[in-house]
């Protein structure tokens, strides 16, 4: 009887998590699957139960001869390039697309439950977030790679005789993503400012928008943990799904969220936005001219087809997930 849950990129951000919450319902046998050029990434795991650890070449060799044939019962594949801002395209599309279709055509000869992450960044810069073909035109190779995917898994699904869900996952959001660097969170990085510098950065105006009023569907990583589990215990639902809040929320209002966080730390009160401004304690800095036209100012998850599929759970807003992401974030 297959016995073992594998995780990708389990020592990243949403990977690691993942590994967090099936050990929190007693899940133990995991086999962690990554690249560890990167180092640093092991921290995400030493608080981790895990039965074994094995690169992502050595774990793509060993499937393909056969090693694992009748012992997995499902693959959580969260191991990509996340970097919007990469310009290797053969890197990325090596990374991103081709790995993906080895584990999918594996997961579906063994009948093998396939969860697995897509983005936000399929839709590009449209306004509109729902999960068809027309509302797709990704900005960067990136959303390309993840939109290229999506397309594949469309062709596959209607014989796939095993479940296999996609997330398109919005903006992530909390613990386990230090060692992301310029791709962490802006939570992540306001939380650092304010230590460092005793104020928080956002951009100017674009798009349209008023200084830091950008709007992204901010999403908490113990939420996409949480749906992650409700599909792996639901094998009989498949297709892609939105991974978001369903609520646009601006950039000002993770500011205001990471400030506050910050201060209560000290016992400080909470202060507003206008406030926050006129202490000096947010700066608005020039909109960078590398992310001219490449750069979604709004993004909001519809997520009609996450509420038919069965899950009915709330999402934390900004202002509850970042308060919780900080407190965390001080603890380490």
């Amino acid at each position: 009887m297959p016995n073992y849950v594998v995780v990708t990129g389990a020592a990243g951000f949403i990977g690691s998590n993942l590994v967090r919450a099936l050990n929190a319902r007693g899940e133990k046998r995991i086999i962690a699957v990554d690249n560890l050029t990167r180092a640093d990434k092991f921290k995400n795991l030493v608080d981790c139960e895990i039965v074994d650890y094995l690169d992502k070449k050595e774990f793509i060799n060993r499937i393909q001869h056969g090693d694992f044939d009748g012992e997995i019962a499902a693959v959580l594949h969260e191991g990509a390039c996340s970097d919007t801002m990469e310009t290797d395209g053969r890197y990325m599309m090596e990374n991103n697309f081709r790995y993906s279709t080895i584990l999918l055509d594996w997961c579906l000869e063994q009948e093998v439950q396939f969860l697995y992450a897509s983005s936000g960044a399929t839709y590009g810069g449209g306004g509109v977030f729902r999960e068809a073909r027309q509302f797709e035109a990704p900005l960067n190779i990136y959303g390309y790679s993840k939109f290229l995917f999506d397309q594949v898994v469309r062709q596959r699904l209607p014989d796939a005789a095993s479940q296999v869900a996609g997330f398109r996952y919005f903006n992530v959001y909390g613990p386990r993503e230090n060692h992301k660097g310029r791709m962490a969170s802006v939570a992540f990085h306001h939380f650092q400012q304010f230590r460092e510098t005793g104020r928080v950065k956002l951009f100017e105006g674009s798009h349209g928008y008023a200084n830091g009023g950008q709007l992204r569907d901010f999403v908490f990583v113990e939420d996409v943990a949480e749906v992650n589990l409700f599909f792996l215990e639901n094998p009989d639902k498949s297709g892609i799904f939105n991974l978001g809040t369903g609520r646009a929320q601006s950039f000002n209002d993770v500011a205001v969220a990471a400030v506050n966080g910050c201060r209560a730390l000290e016992g400080e009160d909470a202060l507003s936005l206008e406030d926050i401004i006129g202490r000096g304690l947010l700066e608005y800095i020039p909109f960078p001219e590398a992310l001219k036209g490449k750069y979604q100012a709004f993004t909001q998850a519809d997520i009609g087809r996450l509420r038919a599929a069965g899950y009915e759970k709330s999402f934390a807003p900004v202002e509850e997930g970042v308060a919780r992401y900080i407190q965390w974030l001080a603890q380490q």
